[in-house]
């Protein structure tokens, strides 16, 4: 029984996280920089837009989401956006409650695709092996299409213009500096 919610809390955590992620790239940041040109992609043409966000900003979008929209969840958790993304929540287990910390080193590629490198799993004040954890989800667990757990290098491999998004939207990640807070996103809208 202990081992379905970890999975479960690891698979929540990578969708909820990802989903965050895009949502506060196009809401919450007002673009600084307008960005506007045409882009062929594989299904016809697409016009990009810039999206710029920072840290706090994301904080707030991430945390009002996981308050909004997990609130049923049997765990609880909250995230924050430092130097690196950190997890913090509880886990039931029996009759206590576990607490939890994650961190994970995002990384946007050139591609336009999301790394986030698992730095370190913890529960109470056992650090758990973070292969074994990813390798458990990634084998027991459906992910959406665009996400993939590669254990083996540590990793949750987002591929961006995969997700699949209302209206047919395609997203990038193009920065997600965390140290120098400074974070964007392409969003490639269809005009065919």
């Amino acid at each position: 029984m202990k081992n379905k919610w970890k999975r479960g809390f690891w698979l929540l955590l990578g969708i909820d996280l990802l989903v965050v992620i895009i949502i506060a790239g196009l809401l919450l940041s007002p673009s600084s920089e307008k960005h506007e040109s045409l882009v062929k992609g594989q299904n016809g043409e697409y016009v990009s837009f810039r999206i710029r966000s920072n840290k706090q900003d994301l904080n707030r979008l991430i945390n009002h989401y996981l308050q909004t929209e997990a609130a049923d969840s049997p765990i609880a958790y909250r995230v924050i956006l430092g130097d690196e993304v950190e997890l913090y929540g509880t886990i039931p287990f029996f009759s206590e409650q576990l607490n939890l910390k994650m961190t994970f080193k995002p990384k946007a590629l050139s591609n336009g695709d999301l790394v986030l490198k698992q730095k370190s799993i913890k529960i109470g004040n056992l650090n758990l092996p973070v292969s074994y954890v990813l390798k458990f989800i990634e084998e027991n667990y459906k992910l959406p299409r665009g996400v993939d757990i590669q254990p083996d290098n540590k990793r949750v491999y987002v591929y961006m213009q995969q997700l699949k998004l209302k209206s047919d939207l395609k997203i990038k990640a193009e920065k997600f500096d965390l140290e120098k807070d400074d974070i964007s996103f392409i969003i490639l809208v269809p005009v065919e």
